[in-house]
């Protein structure tokens, strides 16, 4: 068997907008939807200087009903680019694909190959010793195990398995096209091309099973490096599977603790801090930040009763630094005391505060109220924490939400202006 290299990439979602950013007064509107189609440039970009022998998409090229043939028309340029270099692109249809307009109507140059959403199909590349098996899907919501119809490897090829599926289940993905490790390694493939799930993950090593993620965030759920798997293959065998990065604007989860911090001095020095570490973390890209004060703080109510000029001061400080932007600020601080210790348990305030940690924010009470579930259920993906669902009972969530209404109740009928 010959030596050679791949890309496994995967959920592409071209012009998918980055949500949670173009409200932002300041934000490069037109920077940010130009993200993905940047990121493909990318990866176009390092399969030709790699000299590569193909490139696998393990699904969701595109994203849903998104209807701009544009999209199409850009996809089917870099792929000619990649045709011009000898390089063959081979994909399948994930659950967006298979909901999209533009993947319905695609035409493709020579050099891509999409495999059938009927059954299992395999091509063979006869130069390089290569099997590539794979299966689209024909509708979005794919319940069964695709993976089970997979034709068993080929003793004289190097195989591959190239599937859009979430495995035995993931956080944040619908379970479409579920499988198992067992179904996968039976196969006896020496790499399975995975997609669907937008966090890079190195499932297995024998076999290789590989989710390489996306290509680039979309949202603070899909914070850090984003990029493609550059597999190199030796006499037959995966000598490395390595990451490379493709994103041109990264999402950040930064928290800062404020703990010590006894000044407005003190608590700005803590945040700047907090967001040079962000920035470090782009590694030169435009970074999204999502910022957290956390820590017992004797500033704990200035922050709360100040919350606005708080964040109006924190976006400041992210201006000053450049291309760091906000996605959002959270105040998650605690005081020194707790301001309930010696209260009157008659009191009107205890009163109200037992009111709200009484609040039965379960999914059944929820579903109870249809006005409010319907309310919840059309959240942003960045507000519900995931790309694709959301637990409205989420127990964390719901507590969040009252222990905010708690300290702004302190805040304003306590302690107003406290720590200025």
């Amino acid at each position: 068997m010959s030596s050679f290299t791949f890309i496994h990439a995967a959920d592409l979602h071209l012009d998918s907008p980055l949500t949670g950013l173009e409200s932002y007064p300041d934000a490069p509107v037109e920077q940010l939807r130009g993200a993905s189609r940047r990121a493909l440039d990318k990866l176009v970009d390092l399969a030709i200087s790699e000299q590569v022998a193909f490139v696998l998409l393990a699904g969701d090229v595109f994203d849903g009903h998104w209807k701009d043939f544009n999209t199409a028309l850009f996809f089917a340029q870099r792929m000619s680019r990649l045709r011009e270099s000898g390089i063959q692109v081979f994909t399948v249809t994930g659950n967006h694909d298979a909901a999209s307009t533009i993947s319905k109507n695609l035409s493709t140059p020579d050099n891509v190959y999409i495999f059938s959403n009927k059954e299992p199909e395999s091509i063979h590349l006869d130069e390089l010793g290569v099997r590539i098996s794979g299966q689209s899907y024909a509708r979005r919501d794919v319940r069964e195990d695709l993976a089970t119809d997979y034709p068993l490897a080929d003793d004289d090829c190097f195989n591959i398995g190239l599937l859009h599926t979430a495995l035995t289940g993931r956080k944040g993905h619908e379970p479409y096209a579920p499988t198992s490790l067992e179904v996968l390694s039976s196969k006896g493939y020496d790499y399975w091309a995975l997609g669907h799930v937008h966090q890079r993950e190195v499932v297995a090593r024998d076999p290789w099973i590989v989710f390489p993620g996306v290509i680039q965030g979309r949202h603070i759920q899909e914070q850090g490096p984003k990029g493609c798997t550059v597999v190199n293959v030796k006499e037959g065998q995966v000598e490395e599977a390595i990451f490379r990065d493709l994103d041109v604007l990264r999402w950040h989860f930064c928290s800062v603790n404020l703990e010590g911090c006894d000044s407005q001095e003190f608590v700005r020095a803590a945040i700047s801090t907090g967001l040079e570490s962000a920035q470090d973390a782009g590694d030169g890209r435009p970074v999204a930040v999502r910022l957290e004060l956390t820590g017992q703080t004797s500033m704990h109510n200035w922050l709360h009763d100040q919350e606005q000029q708080v964040k109006e001061e924190c976006r400041t400080l992210a201006a000053g630094l450049g291309d760091v932007w906000l996605e959002k600020i959270h105040l998650a601080t605690s005081p020194l005391i707790d301001p309930t210790e010696d209260m009157d348990p008659d009191s009107p305030l205890a009163g109200i505060l037992k009111s709200i940690e009484d609040l039965d924010l379960s999914q059944s009470s929820i579903d109870q109220v249809p006005e409010l579930a319907d309310m919840l259920s059309k959240l942003p993906p960045e507000v519900k924490g995931g790309p694709e669902s959301f637990d409205l009972g989420d127990s964390t969530v719901m507590k969040d939400m009252q222990n905010q209404v708690r300290e702004l109740l302190f805040s304003r009928l306590l302690h107003r202006g406290e720590g200025s």
